[in-house]
This record gives structure tokens, C-alpha cells and sequence, in this order.
């Protein structure tokens, strides 16, 4: 599968999400989407990015925009995740890393020396014509999502 690119369509995919259910990114054509990646529920730099969109969550509404968290992390540790933080979005399970290597964000990493594999954080907007508009890849979260809704909402007025 080629990975996406500033300009492209997203090719359609499925994952199971919190809800119980199967998403599609075809469900919210029309719509802002919203796809940031992270690598664990329940670690500090991932909780804070999630509890950031949580507060967030009304703006990006607002702008006419649904958040998609993914990580590799079981449909079960979400809503763990979830519950514990009162997160208002989905989160949906990648554990075979298929939509992270759409993405291009599964990549080998290095710990204390050891080299792995694993997400590198990363958002994607998606406009309402399903094309990959802007990305943020390898990102901080000190201010990421206030840098993703500024983003969301200037798609808005144009």
C-alpha cells in the first residue's frame, strides 16, 4: 500500500473502534476528520495529547471536525483509556499497524539503545473530500492541538 501524501485522496479504511463497532473513514465524508496517531494508552505523553483533544473536543465540533485516535493498543485498553479520562471520541484499534503504515507512522525507534518498532506520534487533517490537507509528524504535544484546531478551523472559512 503507498503512503499518503499532502494533496491525495486517503484510501478508505476499517478499524474497530471503542464503540464496539467497525469505523470506516468513508463514514464521515463530508466532514473534517481529525486522525492522530499515538503509540499507548495510558502513558503520560498519550494521556496528555488525549486529554488535550478532550478539551478541545467542543471547538473542533464547532469547526465542523470528528477526532480519530489510533493506536495499536486492544479495542478493551480503550475504553479503559477512555473511562478514565473522559474522552468524548473514538479510539480505534490498530494492532496490525495497516492504517499506521498508510499513514507512514510505524516506524523502527530506539530506546535506551534498543531499536523497535512503533508509532511515531503523528495528526493528519482530512478535509471533507476524504484528501489528506495537513499533517504533523513526529510532533511535541506541548501545544500540538492548538496547532490541529487552528488548522480545522481555518479550512472552515475558506
Amino acid at each position: 500500500m503507498t503512503q499518503v501524501s499532502i494533496g491525495q485522496a486517503v484510501p478508505d479504511f476499517v478499524l474497530p473502534s471503542s464503540t464496539g463497532e467497525n469505523v470506516r473513514l468513508s463514514d464521515y465524508q463530508g466532514r473534517k476528520v481529525i486522525v492522530y496517531f499515538y503509540p499507548k494508552d495510558n502513558t503520560t505523553s498519550c494521556t496528555q495529547e488525549a486529554c488535550d483533544f478532550r478539551d478541545a473536543h467542543p471547538q473542533f465540533e464547532e469547526a465542523g471536525a470528528v477526532v480519530l485516535g489510533i493506536s495499536p493498543d486492544p479495542v478493551k485498553s480503550h475504553l479503559k483509556f477512555i473511562g478514565k479520562h473522559e474522552l468524548p471520541f473514538q479510539l480505534l484499534s490498530d494492532p496490525d499497524h495497516e492504517v499506521a503504515e498508510l499513514f507512514g507512522v510505524w516506524q523502527e525507534k530506539t530506546m535506551y539503545g534498543r531499536r523497535y518498532m512503533g508509532i511515531v506520534r503523528s495528526t493528519f487533517l482530512i478535509d471533507e473530500q476524504g484528501k489528506l490537507v495537513k499533517e504533523w509528524r513526529g510532533l511535541r504535544v506541548k501545544g500540538h492541538v492548538e496547532a490541529v484546531l487552528e488548522a480545522a478551523e481555518a479550512k472552515l472559512e475558506n
